[in-house]
């Protein structure tokens, strides 16, 4: 059966990420090519993981195409093996893990459609991977004020930009909630304290006080802005050519190479990127004496360990701690002790050599 066989239209291929059916689905007729595609548009529901996954799932049947397996029927557990252990020597061990899973999560979805008899991705074992400390990079929170501070204001574009880096510090907040909040989204409770509503993953709507730097940072931008009133218009919006604000909302590009520019302003790395301010503020919160615990509760997350990875504050280690470190020299045999050692030091019965506590000139 052909590509052309199948009643597919390209808009519905571009929904689900793809440019054309991997010719093992499309060989295995019409009902699995539909059961396919609503795998990536009626089950997947966000759109960053559906782009993941898509991109996953079309490495991995281009890899068999090019082996000539193009049937389902042919892939068994040690084709999806072999793929994944050859992926291993190109791939971190995140990235495999995560092509394993949707690999996974495809062929359960189509042994429920009745298309395939059985997973062969079921039985798989992918990598060992353990993660107590994030990579994310980290700015102190002097280099953080540094970054804020030296974002020119007397634009509407620097008044945007940096509410936003500060809404992402100050509510420990991916760049997805944050580029997708609403002007409405920006509220007072009982007509006092200003609070912050972010829409997360999963459909999770998080609320959180506005610390008082991000609520007059967010207050300055909206005045100059004007669109306080559109309350159903996006809140951080795009610029034109002539640099005035447009309907449209920023992509999380848009944000990333922003920050990029206004780290090299700031003289600061620019390896950091829009995570490195949730971590940013994390970090700040509990070398202020905050507790995990909040800290989980306001970065919304399910478990403590997640906040856990974004804690930097056992990074600084003194030299104090350091010089804890004792690993004495034994005494070289058939040396003389006088010809090496100055006065005052002394050789124990086990050949260790110690330094006494006072120097010599000093002792009574």
């Amino acid at each position: 059966m052909t590509q052309e066989i199948v009643p597919i239209s390209s808009r519905q291929l571009g929904r689900a990420g793809f440019d054309k059916l991997p010719q093992a689905i499309v060989a295995a007729g019409e009902q699995a090519a539909w059961r396919f595609i609503e795998f990536f548009i009626a089950n997947i529901r966000n759109k960053n993981t559906r782009a993941a996954y898509a991109q996953a799932v079309t490495q991995f049947f281009k890899w068999c195409e090019a082996r000539r397996i193009t049937e389902l029927e042919k892939i068994r557990p040690v084709v999806i093996s072999g793929y994944i252990e050859e992926l291993q020597n190109t791939r971190s061990a995140p990235t495999v893990k995560q092509h394993l899973a949707s690999l996974r999560m495809l062929f359960d979805w189509l042994v429920l459609g009745q298309v395939v008899p059985t997973n062969p991705a079921s039985s798989v074992r992918g990598p060992k991977y353990v993660v107590k400390r994030g990579k994310t990079p980290v700015l102190k929170a002097d280099e953080a004020r540094r970054l804020l501070d030296s974002i020119k204001t007397d634009t509407i574009v620097g008044l945007r930009d940096r509410a936003l880096i500060a809404l992402m510090c100050y509510t420990f907040d991916s760049v997805s909630a944050v580029v997708h909040m609403k002007v409405e989204d920006y509220f007072t409770q009982n007509g006092k304290r200003f609070w912050i509503r972010l829409h997360e993953k999963g459909g999770k709507r998080h609320e959180v006080p506005a610390h008082h730097n991000a609520e007059a940072y967010l207050d300055q931008y909206l005045d100059a802005a004007g669109i306080r009133a559109e309350k159903k218009s996006p809140l951080f919006r795009s610029v034109d050519r002539s640099r005035k604000l447009t309907e449209n909302p920023l992509s999380r590009t848009d944000v990333l190479l922003m920050i990029k520019r206004r780290a090299l302003a700031a003289g600061l790395p620019s390896s950091i990127s829009c995570h490195t301010f949730r971590a940013t503020g994390i970090t700040a919160y509990l070398e202020a004496g905050g507790t995990i615990e909040n800290a989980q509760a306001i970065a919304a997350h399910e478990s403590p360990r997640t906040t856990k990875l974004y804690d930097r504050t056992g990074d600084e280690i003194t030299l104090d701690e350091v010089e804890k470190i004792t690993i004495r020299k034994k005494f070289p045999s058939g040396a003389s002790f006088s010809n090496i050692f100055t006065p005052g030091w002394s050789i124990n019965a086990n050949r260790q050599v110690t330094r006494p506590l006072l120097s010599p000139s000093f002792a009574c």
